[in-house]
């Protein structure tokens, strides 16, 4: 039998995403980030990376999204709704990876060209 999850009172999820989770918000009983992208495409990417990192995870997000945008929105149902270690996981992963910005990083990524032909994702 699984542990039972510990679910964090409101202050505490908003402290705990103040430090490390800042463009994640908490709202209407999940924490939410909500990643702009140049398109549909972008859309798309976002969301079977999001869906590729929740599945292995074993832990499924709502998302929602649209032509120039998806937003994420993490809870743990285990835990009545309420949001445990394994949201703040989850969102750390999903912001590790689809928030990744490769020609930041300078280890021979460049990521995709400024040609707006090829853009997908908006970064912050």
């Amino acid at each position: 039998m699984a542990a039972k999850l510990h679910a964090y009172p409101p202050a505490e999820v908003e402290a705990r995403l103040a430090r490390d989770l800042p463009r994640w918000r908490f709202e209407d009983g999940s924490i939410r980030r909500r990643y702009q992208t140049h398109g549909w495409k972008g859309s798309m990417l976002a969301i079977g990376a999001i869906g590729h990192l929740a599945e292995a995870a074993w832990h499924h997000p709502e998302i929602a999204a649209a032509w120039g945008w998806v937003e994420v929105r993490l809870n743990t149902h285990d835990a009545g709704g309420g949001i445990t270690d394994r949201d703040f996981a989850l969102a750390r992963k999903i912001e590790e990876v689809v928030a990744w910005h490769p020609g930041q990083e300078g280890a021979g990524l460049d990521g995709t060209p400024t040609d707006p032909r090829f853009a997908y994702i908006k970064y912050d």
